[in-house]
């Protein structure tokens, strides 16, 4: 049965909702840019995700934390403060940086990392990876100031066949409308959604969690 993340939650409401309808990771971001984000300032910066990383977990659900190109402070702290059950790293680091963390990391949590495609040169490309999870998102264009979550749909007949090295996540543009087509064409073990279950830009809908993991489990 294909697997969902919900990401980008903000709120112990939504966890508990995301939880309910039977997510199997939610998603933290901590990235200053993005209107889903959780990281704080001075000392005391992760205390919300902390918590509700830990109250997703006491649900049944595994945590995810986003981060972007982290710095290797924040990376450790998120690593032991937190304790998420994976870290999904959606930023420009580079193989070797990539490599080193995932080692940091790996009696701890899993490590993802989040690879933007547009054509079949990008996925050639993946083999290069060492993660525990690579998360395929749509190559997000030149104008926008976020990695992922731009609700931007690839072309998902490309990976029609895709059988990488390591487990695989979807995401790009994934709607309670569309998520089972993108799993007929793509095949998915497991999808990635977060601007298609919003109402508005940053905060996340009841119904459209809802929606799509019903989707998701009719497909």
């Amino acid at each position: 049965m294909t697997q969902v993340k919900i990401c980008g939650l903000t709120d112990p409401s939504m966890v508990r909702i995301a939880a309910e309808a039977g997510a199997d990771w939610i998603g933290f971001v901590l990235y200053p840019k993005s209107p889903r984000n959780l990281l704080g300032s001075g000392a005391n910066a992760l205390d919300e995700v902390q918590e509700l990383s830990q109250f997703a977990q006491e649900l049944g659900v595994l945590s995810t934390i986003l981060m972007v190109d982290p710095s290797a402070d924040l990376f450790e702290q998120v690593l032991h403060d937190v304790e998420p059950n994976a870290i999904q790293l959606h930023g420009k680091e580079t193989p070797e940086q990539v490599q080193r963390m995932w080692r940091d990391s790996t009696e701890i949590c899993e490590l993802w990392k989040a690879l933007g495609v547009s054509d079949a040169e990008d996925l050639q490309e993946i083999e290069q990876w060492q993660a525990d999870r690579l998360l395929i998102d749509a190559k997000p264009t030149q104008d926008t100031s976020l990695p992922g979550g731009n609700g931007e749909v690839m072309d998902w007949s490309m990976l029609d066949g895709f059988e990488p090295h390591v487990p695989w996540l979807l995401a790009g543009g994934l709607t309670p409308k569309n998520v089972a087509e993108a799993i007929a064409i793509t095949g998915a073990p497991a999808v990635d959604v977060s601007t298609g279950v919003e109402r508005v830009r940053g905060v996340k809908d009841e119904h459209l969690i809802r929606a799509f993991i019903d989707a998701v489990r009719d497909a």
